[in-house]
């Protein structure tokens, strides 16, 4: 039979309802898989739901976001694997000798190009990088090694050592949509002897970070 009543039970095989009141919903099944009850507490074992869900609290764990995801408020985590803060390193050229491949002097450019792909605003720090040229007082003979740092072509900073030390180091600012920002460092040695010259210079190192002054004070 389609319908059958049996004491406070209504048996159906299928119902179609246009409006349904009831104090409680639960599934078959014990425990049931799916319920709702009537202060709002809706339990289900898997849900699959599309379109708009607006939540005011609550807790999730495990969970993986397969896309995008934007948070206008403040986010507060206990750990991060991630690229929050973005770096780079490399080796300046040399020119090494021919028999050896020893280091003689160097000479070369490196170029870095960061993108404007945040919507805020970020900083590149350059920590110091260290170069030194040579000189032989006895016989008056010095090597020179220079660095030159260009942003976008134009040149901030220049400056050239021989038996003392030089260092360079910087913090600029990249606001947000001010274009791509490309640096240039240029390291060239020359010296006024008839031999190889000879010079060094530390490796560049580059970061890119989240401009922030929330929790830092500087006086």
């Amino acid at each position: 039979p389609g319908f059958v009543m049996q004491g406070d039970q209504i048996i159906m095989n299928e119902v179609f309802l246009k409006y349904l009141s009831a104090p409680t919903i639960t599934s078959g099944g014990n425990p049931p898989a799916f319920s709702l009850t009537p202060d709002g507490r809706l339990a289900a074992k898997n849900a699959d739901i599309s379109g708009h869900i607006n939540a005011t609290s609550g807790a999730l764990n495990n969970v993986v976001i397969a896309e995008d995801c934007t948070i206008h408020g403040t986010l507060r985590a206990e750990r991060i694997l991630g690229d929050i803060v973005k770096a780079v390193g490399k080796e300046f050229p040399y020119f090494r000798e021919p028999s050896t491949g020893a280091k003689r002097y160097a000479s070369g450019t490196l170029t870095v190009q960061i993108d404007d792909d945040q919507s805020f605003d970020r900083q590149i720090i350059i920590p110091p990088i260290n170069f030194q040229g040579s000189y032989y007082g006895r016989s008056d003979t010095w090597d020179t090694c220079t660095l030159e740092v260009r942003r976008n072509g134009a040149l901030i900073y220049s400056g050239t050592s021989s038996s003392v030390p030089e260092s360079y180091g910087a913090t600029l600012d990249m606001p947000a949509g001010g274009g791509i920002v490309t640096l240039t460092f240029s390291v060239s040695t020359r010296g006024n002897s008839t031999g190889w010259p000879n010079s060094r210079i530390s490796d560049l190192i580059l970061m890119v970070v989240k401009k922030s002054t929330a929790g830092i004070r500087i006086s």
